[in-house]
């Protein structure tokens, strides 16, 4: 499936993904899969894995960087740019308007009624999508024995670059002894873009490199990017741990990429500009990465060893997609009444695929609403 889509059709799937996006990369990436694979078919459950498997090496916001991946291969270097900011562009207006009246009034709302119904909605939609992404990334037995593994350690809390990077490691040893002849060598790229620039203020130009170089390093989830963000400006007294906080709190009931909380801190600290500059910065380097790697995904899977790397990486992805499921399901599915949300969202997902997943979230979100009434 190589054929181009039009550049607004490409917009408006990645608006719309970002206008219903809750529930973190584990929940964007499961609603790409249910837009692209299932209801649209532009791509392959196999290439979208590929493209997966790609976007989890490298450093960023993973979602953020799938939807870039996708626009570029099916709207080329225009793809690229509309995907990625229509995506990034609804949760990124949103969290400007909470910042502007958080610096205003001091406090922000309270959604937790909608919120209540829609993470059990997500969760089937996570569900949903990481079921067939597993039948097509278990080719073997080894590779079933790998996924199951890379879940436990996992749930035991192991660094998921560690996970993604030995599982393919692991499989280009399986080849080696499988086929008895010596292993093609495999150098890691080690992408680090450095940029040069001014900006008006010293407080910008501190913005800018802080969420820059956070932006070029960071693996990991959004209390990854939380953890910086505690050293990089509460420690050197930009920013109070409780403005922090209320960012983590804006990040987890918006739709989009988590990412967007740095809008909401850059305008505690410097007004509109500082919003502007932090995450012009935070999401700079994910659209660098993904041009430079994106063109070498066809060499990557009709290279023998980097294939077959590519399959355990790619295990390893949907297994930490599970894993993530299964404390998000923990978290979030704790009495009778997310139960019941969590399988009339199950039962809709599995038998309407191609069932839009806006539908979804605010069947679930009406549900949350209307059951915690009672």
């Amino acid at each position: 499936m190589d054929q181009k889509i039009q550049i607004k059709e490409i917009a408006k799937l990645f608006f719309k993904l970002g206008v219903i996006g809750f529930g973190g990369p584990a929940a964007h990436i499961a609603m790409m899969q249910r837009e692209v694979v299932a209801k649209r078919q532009w791509m392959s459950d196999q290439h979208f894995l590929d493209l997966l498997g790609a976007t989890n090496l490298i450093p960023g916001p993973n979602s953020t960087e799938m939807a870039i991946h996708i626009g570029y291969d099916k709207g080329g270097w225009k793809g690229l740019l509309v995907a990625g900011l229509c995506f990034i562009f609804p949760a990124v207006l949103i969290t400007g308007i909470f910042a502007y009246f958080y610096q205003k009034y001091g406090q922000i709302p309270e959604f937790s009624p909608f919120l209540y119904g829609i993470k059990p909605a997500i969760i089937a939609i996570i569900m949903g999508a990481v079921y067939p992404l597993f039948l097509k990334a278990i080719k073997n037995v080894y590779l079933g024995v790998l996924a199951i593994a890379v879940l436990v350690l996992s749930l035991l809390g192991i660094n998921e670059i560690f996970l993604l990077v030995g599982a393919g490691f692991f499989m280009l040893l399986v080849k080696k002894f499988r086929q008895l002849h010596s292993m093609k060598s495999f150098v890691p790229l080690a992408l680090f873009p450095l940029f040069n620039g001014s900006f008006l203020s010293t407080i910008n130009q501190s913005l800018f490199w802080t969420f820059l170089k956070i932006g070029s390093i960071l693996y990991g989830s959004g209390y990854v990017l939380f953890a910086f963000l505690d050293t990089e400006l509460v420690d050197k007294g930009l920013l109070t741990r409780i403005q922090l906080m209320d960012a983590i709190a804006v990040g987890q009931f918006t739709p989009g990429p988590v990412f967007s909380s740095v809008t909401f801190i850059g305008y505690q600290i410097n007004g509109l500009s500082g919003a502007i500059v932090s995450t012009l910065a935070i999401f700079l380097p994910s659209f660098i990465l993904v041009a430079l790697i994106h063109p070498l995904m066809k060499f990557i899977r009709n290279n023998d060893s980097f294939s077959t790397f590519l399959n355990g990486v790619n295990v390893a992805s949907v297994a930490i997609i599970l894993s993530v499921c299964i404390v998000m399901g923990k978290e979030t599915i704790t009495d009778w009444r997310t139960i019941v949300i969590a399988l009339i969202s199950a039962v809709i997902v599995f038998q309407f695929k191609k069932i839009n997943s806006a539908f979804i979230v605010l069947l679930g979100s009406i549900l949350g609403y209307l059951i915690i009434q009672f």
